[in-house]
């Protein structure tokens, strides 16, 4: 009996009910591919099929070989799962000491390190891996340190980072000589540039407003090991069959079956859609979700990238094995496609998932909608700025997050954010609403002032799951008081009405230093509008009043008990 009757005919069908315009199917049983197709376009303007051997980003499904490279250290000695990241990076630090400590490279597979997805510091950022490393530590946690699973990106880019010091290569290079060869995955990739090199890869597409838009590759080369790799179904069947095997392809052993069993072995229980009667439970491994289906053991992962979505699951006792690959994002298709076909070759009574994952979907959806307008609730009408909207634009800093520019656009303020424009509405007082499109949320931005009455920092709630505080942006001092030659300008001898004499002197190109009799000297930091704080004495500060030749120029010294005038000498 051919259990697969009719599933290209249910693929057509549901390719259009999620408006999907092209889908590829892998599916190998008992050590053999059974099938391998493409239907729908890969190009729909053009018209441009999809084959077996089209390339499509696969996005996190990428995670499971940055487990396997792991594995491979592993079984060479050079890697153990639960010695100390830190043993072999010696500069990672988390925010959290204990999680600086003690985090393993098991904790960073496993999703258990504490911190939330922080995505919106990575996303678009042109941050290396090694800036991504570095800011670790200022991006708080929203749990314990192992009390929770957490999906997170940035530890996989850890992870990926890793295997690439241990290995004295790259990640890029490990995986390539390490997985890609052997397992003959030779058109596999880890780059949009070098995917976009084959004439058969696919464009990318969103659904927006019930219309389905041709969107542009997202390039998340820095963060490669949580989701760059680009694949065919036809090099992920043997993917597949390397994964069933145990470890071995072709006859050739690449990963110590025991080492497969760890990987495949649950970690940490989570979920990743809504419990059913089908699908109870669900589990984290190292790079794998693990989950009954049916009663039946599955394994699988998933990838959602901009354009494309993807799946990657096997069942070890049946021997079964699917990958999926569409090239619209946020679908999950997938899913629905991989949950029949297991029906099929399993024998069982089919069941009608597409209604149950649409409506999955569109819960999800509406639960992001209102948790943004919750944000936003409660306006206060009649209210304005504090201060003139020209008295919050300038460029504003996060250790974590990097910067943000906040500037005037037709008389109304916009934030630069990671190469997106992002535009701002008054909502009450000093609180703006941001309008973040490429994610479809609005977010509150909160300016705050100092003791001074200058807008000094802004707040917005970037970590969209929750759990941590708004990342607080700090004002930075205005650039042009770091010119040499304005400084220059400011150097001098200035006498107080009592007739001390204070002196201001540079040291160095760009920093200015105060001397008043009695006292150390003191660095004076760059403020704003000529005015600089002094280093390490909270609420005191020089203005420098007028450096024109026709007066006489003066220094305001600004202390909490008064405000004290000195002329130049």
């Amino acid at each position: 009996m051919n259990h697969l009757q009719g599933v290209e005919e249910f693929i057509l069908e549901q390719m259009e009910a999620w408006k999907v315009p092209g889908v590829a199917v892998s599916i190998v049983k008992d050590g053999q591919v059974i099938l391998s197709e493409g239907y729908g376009f890969r190009d729909s303007e053009k018209e441009k099929q999809v084959t077996p051997e089209t390339i499509f980003p696969i996005g996190s499904a990428t995670k499971a070989f940055t487990t396997a490279a792991m594995g491979v250290l592993v079984d060479e000695g050079q890697l153990d799962w639960d010695q100390p990241v830190r043993e072999y990076i010696p500069s990672f630090k988390m925010y959290d000491p204990i999680t600086t400590e003690r985090a393993t490279p098991r904790d960073l597979a496993c999703h258990r390190t504490g911190l939330p997805r922080h995505e919106l510091m990575w996303y678009n950022s042109g941050f290396s891996r090694e800036d991504i490393l570095e800011r670790l530590q200022y991006l708080e946690p929203s749990h314990d340190f192992r009390s929770k699973w957490q999906y997170q990106n940035q530890m996989y880019m850890t992870a990926g980072y890793l295997t690439g010091k241990i290995s004295g290569t790259s990640w890029e290079q490990f995986i390539q000589s390490r997985l890609f060869n052997p397992l003959d995955m030779n058109a596999s990739s880890f780059t949009i540039d070098d995917m976009k090199k084959q004439l058969n890869h696919s464009l990318g597409y969103r659904e927006e407003d019930n219309e389905v838009n041709q969107i542009p590759y997202r390039n998340i080369e820095a963060m490669g090991p949580a989701g760059s790799i680009n694949s065919n179904v036809s090099e992920l069947a043997n993917w597949l069959l390397f994964q069933l095997n145990q470890g071995t392809y072709n006859g050739h052993k690449i990963i110590n079956e025991s080492t497969m069993k760890t990987m495949h072995m649950p970690h940490m229980p989570c979920e990743l859609l809504a419990p059913s009667e089908a699908k109870p439970m669900c589990n984290y491994g190292l790079g794998w979700f693990i989950e009954p289906y049916r009663g039946y053991h599955m394994i699988h992962h998933g990838g959602n990238i901009d354009g494309f979505s993807s799946l990657v699951s096997f069942m070890p006792y049946e021997n079964i094995g699917v990958a999926i690959l569409t090239n619209l994002d946020n679908n999950l298709l997938p899913y629905t496609l991989t949950y029949n076909i297991y029906d099929r070759l399993l024998g069982l009574k089919e069941i009608e998932w597409s209604d149950s994952l649409l409506e999955e979907m569109k819960k999800k959806k509406e639960m992001v909608a209102q948790s943004s307008s919750s944000a936003i609730s409660g306006k206060v009408e009649d209210t304005n700025p504090s201060h003139a909207l020209k008295e919050f634009t300038g460029g504003y800093t996060h250790p974590g997050y990097g910067n943000i520019s906040v500037d005037l656009d037709n008389g109304k303020l916009r934030i630069l954010f990671n190469s997106f424009t992002l535009s701002l509405e008054h909502h009450h007082y000093d609180i703006f609403i941001m309008n973040f499109k490429p994610l479809g949320v609005k977010l509150p931005v909160s300016f705050h002032m100092d003791v001074q009455g200058q807008i000094s920092s802004c707040s917005i709630p970037f970590e969209l799951e929750g759990g941590v505080p708004a990342i607080q942006f700090t004002r930075k001092p205005d650039s042009t008081l770091s010119d040499p030659e304005l400084l220059a300008s400011f150097e001098g001898r200035y006498i107080l009405g009592d007739g001390q004499i204070i002196n201001i002197y540079q040291k160095g190109s760009q920093v200015l230093y105060v001397s008043i009799p009695g006292q150390p000297d003191y660095e004076l930091v760059p403020y704003r509008n000529k005015t600089f704080q002094i280093k390490n004495l909270e609420g005191f500060f020089v203005t420098f009043e007028d450096q024109q030749q026709e007066k006489t120029p003066e220094i305001t010294i600004i202390q909490p008990n008064g405000e004290f005038i000195a002329t130049r000498a």
